[in-house]
C-alpha cells in the first residue's frame, strides 16, 4: 500500500512537471523573452550592484566546472539554464612572480627595455601588451617591473625634461641646483615678491638671463646680504639707460 501511494505521487509530479512551462501565461512568457533580450543592457546599468549581479547569475547558471590547466591558469566550462555551454581559460593568482610560465621571458624583456632607456611605467604598458601579467593582477605593475630591475642592478633611466634648455637662459630648476638650494625655495621667492622676474611669453616658465650677474645677485639674496632681486626686463634696461 504505501509502496503504491509513493509510485502515484511520484507520477503527480512528473505530470505537473512536464505540463508546468504550457501552463505558463503568454503574456509572462513574452515578459520573459523581452527581459532575456534586455539582460545585456542591464547587466552594464552602472546602477545594478555587484550583489545583483551575482543574483542574476546564480537564476542562469546551473553549474560551473573548474580544471587547473597549469599552476596560473584554471580552464572554467560554464553550464548554462536551458542547455548552453561556455568554455574559457582563467589566470590564477600565484605567490611569487618567478611562478609564472613565462617569467624568464618577461625578466628578459625588462632587461632590454630598461637598458634601452625606459622607465617603470613605460615597460610595465608594453609587457601588458604582449601578454605578460604580474603574480596577482592580469596586467604587469610598476612594482613588478621595478623588483625585476632592482634585482639586477639597474637604475632608474634619469627622468626627461618637460622643457628643452633654451640657450642664453636659465629655468627655475637649473637656477634651484646652481644655488643649492631646492626648486620650491626659488619658486616661493618669486611668489612673495623677494625675487622679481618675468615670464617666457610662449611656455609661461619663469626664465633667469643666464650672465654671471645673474647668480652673484641670487647668491647674495639668499645669503641675506640684499633683501631682493629685480631681474626683469624693464629693469635692466633701466639699469643699462642709467649706466649709459
Amino acid at each position: 500500500m504505501e509502496l503504491r501511494r509513493a509510485e502515484e505521487a511520484l507520477a503527480r509530479r512528473t505530470t505537473t512537471a512536464a505540463s508546468g512551462p504550457d501552463r505558463i501565461d503568454p503574456r509572462l512568457r513574452t515578459k520573459v523573452v523581452a527581459l532575456g533580450q534586455r539582460l545585456p543592457e542591464i547587466w552594464a546599468d552602472p546602477s545594478v550592484s555587484r550583489e545583483h549581479r551575482k543574483a542574476l547569475l546564480r537564476c542562469l547558471i546551473d553549474k560551473v566546472v573548474m580544471r587547473r590547466a597549469a599552476r596560473d591558469m584554471a580552464e572554467v566550462r560554464i553550464v548554462w539554464r536551458g542547455g548552453e555551454v561556455t568554455e574559457m581559460a582563467v589566470a590564477l593568482p600565484v605567490n611569487t612572480v618567478t611562478a609564472l610560465p613565462r617569467y624568464a621571458e618577461m625578466e628578459t624583456r625588462v632587461l632590454q627595455l630598461a637598458r634601452a632607456g625606459a622607465d617603470d611605467a613605460e615597460i610595465a604598458r608594453q609587457l601588458t601588451a604582449e601578454g605578460h601579467r604580474s603574480p596577482r593582477r592580469t596586467e604587469v605593475l610598476c612594482s613588478t617591473v621595478q623588483g625585476i630591475r632592482l634585482r639586477h642592478r639597474l637604475k632608474m633611466p634619469p627622468k626627461r625634461t618637460r622643457w628643452a634648455k633654451i640657450p642664453g637662459w636659465l629655468s627655475v630648476p637649473e637656477v634651484a641646483t646652481d644655488l643649492g638650494v631646492s626648486a620650491n625655495s626659488v619658486s616661493g621667492r618669486i611668489r612673495r615678491g623677494v625675487l622679481r622676474i618675468d615670464r617666457d611669453p610662449d611656455t609661461g616658465r619663469f626664465l633667469f638671463p643666464d650672465i654671471d650677474e645673474t647668480m652673484m645677485a641670487l647668491r647674495q639674496l639668499r645669503a641675506g646680504a640684499i633683501a631682493r632681486v629685480d631681474l626683469t626686463q624693464d629693469h635692466r634696461e633701466q639699469e643699462g639707460h642709467q649706466d649709459a
